[in-house]
């Protein structure tokens, strides 16, 4: 089932989202519905919260930049198959020299700006089967996973950029809070009544 997209706005994304366990109810069915709501809004990642639940769960799929001729073989051929749910992550190391890179949010349509982050991680998580894992990422792969962490952490992108970046795009940021977005997937806006 396809899930409306939480707009920029609602508290609920700014929420430390609490950790869960393997009995958490109908995961199978909460994971598969996340794939098919990001997967509709055209998104390479989607966070529990931006379907209004504040928990530890966040999905990848970076393989429509497995054809970016700007990276280098080997990364593409890695990122051809990188698809990965991520439970109750925690990030224990960020390293390397900061890069800058055009990143964009399901939750703030519109909204696209440079965000400096570290290219390698360490990442400790479960998958689907709840089966921990640690592992190490890089690039493209290590700044979908930190963005998406963000939001279970309560962080935006745009938390991120400079005072007066966050100047210029404040108007753009009320705008989605109240709606007055075009976009092609369903999202939940805060600063709308609900309809009865």
């Amino acid at each position: 089932m396809i899930l409306p997209i939480v707009a920029y706005g609602d508290p609920v994304l700014r929420k430390m989202a609490k950790e869960i366990d393997k009995d958490y109810p109908k995961l199978d069915v909460l994971l598969e519905n996340m794939y098919e709501t990001m997967y509709n809004a055209k998104g390479v990642g989607l966070a529990a919260p931006q379907i209004g639940l504040p928990i530890r769960i966040f999905l990848v799929d970076a393989t429509p930049f497995s054809d970016d001729e700007e990276l280098s073989e080997k990364e593409q051929e890695f990122l051809a198959t990188f698809k990965q749910t991520f439970i109750n992550p925690t990030i224990i190391e960020e390293s390397g020299d900061e890069w800058a890179f055009n990143e964009g949010c399901l939750s703030i349509p519109d909204v696209r700006e440079d965000v400096f982050r570290k290219p390698d991680i360490v990442v400790e998580y479960f998958d689907e089967n709840f089966k921990k894992h640690t592992d190490s990422f890089t690039g493209i792969a290590a700044r979908i996973i930190q963005h998406e962490y963000d939001h279970v952490e309560g962080v935006l992108f745009t938390d991120k950029l400079s005072s007066i970046k966050k100047r210029l795009i404040k108007r753009r940021l009320d705008d989605i809070s109240k709606g007055k977005t075009n976009i092609g997937y369903r999202m939940k806006y805060p600063n709308m009544k609900k309809k009865r």
